[in-house]
């Protein structure tokens, strides 16, 4: 099992931008594949991006304005997240998986408590 603690949130104005951190503790964090996850109130959790040792993948809504990363080192994955608009506002989670760069959120074993994300206009 992988311990996972989020940070970074806030609330920002619409094209500003915030960097969301996640630390792990437990496994050996380098095995895992990472993700991030949101769910706004009323919404189902989506995907927004994963990453692990071959390269990343995004969700379309966030393309070209977010960015995944993560430094072994400090078993630690992040979140840049660029240009934002009102409708990122969310709970932005980070997850582990086994399963290689997954959006599926069933496929992730371990999550964090999550951070809110609030963009206003």
């Amino acid at each position: 099992q992988v311990q996972l603690v989020e940070s970074g949130g806030g609330l920002v104005q619409a094209g500003g931008s915030l960097r969301l951190s996640c630390a792990a503790s437990g496994r050996t964090f380098s095995n895992y594949d990472m993700g991030w996850f949101r769910q706004a109130p009323g919404k189902e959790r989506e995907f927004v991006a994963a990453i692990n040792w071959s390269g990343a993948r995004y969700a379309d809504s966030v393309t070209g304005r977010f960015a995944i990363s993560r430094d072994n080192a400090k078993n630690t994955v992040y979140l840049q997240m660029n240009s934002l608009k009102p409708e990122d506002t969310a709970v932005y989670y980070c997850a582990a998986s086994i399963r290689p760069l997954s959006g599926r959120a069933l496929e992730y074993n371990d999550w964090g408590q999550g951070t809110q994300v609030t963009v206003s206009s």
